[in-house]
């Protein structure tokens, strides 16, 4: 068959590495996200389809008009890149239209762990981490920011200072201890 008659879906590319893909949001779980959080993703979003689609939408118009599609690089490259960034333009805003901001900055004080909440924890050989409770598209592990649906945070949701929580982790259970709780604004 002439590969003119095939459908392209966004699977046919989904295996050259180009883009991995967040983890998808359980059914009825709302998207938590810190205020700069949400500031990141939006600031994504404006640079795709405000300054990346539009210069490649050009390109691709330009090469277009040289003819011969077949062989012309910058048309095959210009069309497969316009829908890497489109399948992420749809990803974003799904995430930003259905995502619920929490500013652990307004939160008042408590010692109870919830959504945005800074925990400092200790393990049972008294080595200290402290670690962020954020949304699924904020975490970054090297920055102590967790998702608030990992197994780390679903164990210190609700607990409070001084509490010890089990966590499963793939090496066992390990138990921790809730040394504080702080709520403050997030970068």
């Amino acid at each position: 068959m002439n590969k003119a008659f095939v459908k392209e879906t966004d699977a046919d590319d989904a295996d050259d590495g180009a883009e991995i893909a967040a983890p998808a949001l359980p059914a009825g779980a709302k998207n938590y996200m810190t205020p700069a959080g949400y500031a990141r993703l939006d600031a994504e979003f404006n640079q795709l389809w405000k300054v990346e689609r539009p210069k490649l939408v050009e390109t691709i118009s330009w090469a277009a008009s040289n003819g011969d599609r077949s062989e012309n690089g910058d048309y095959i490259y210009g069309k497969k890149r316009l829908r890497e960034v489109d399948r992420r333009i749809r990803f974003l805003s799904k995430r930003l239209e259905h995502a619920e901001v929490v500013d652990p900055a307004t939160r008042a004080a408590t010692d109870q762990v919830f959504f945005g909440a800074t925990v400092t924890v200790a393990d049972a050989d008294g080595s200290e981490s402290t670690y962020a409770i954020v949304g699924l598209d904020e975490a970054d592990a090297s920055r102590g920011r967790i998702a608030w649906m990992s197994p780390m945070a679903r164990a210190l949701l609700k607990a409070r200072e001084g509490d010890t929580v089990v966590v499963q982790t793939p090496d066992g259970r390990r138990e921790v201890e809730i040394i504080e709780v702080r709520y403050v604004a997030l970068e």
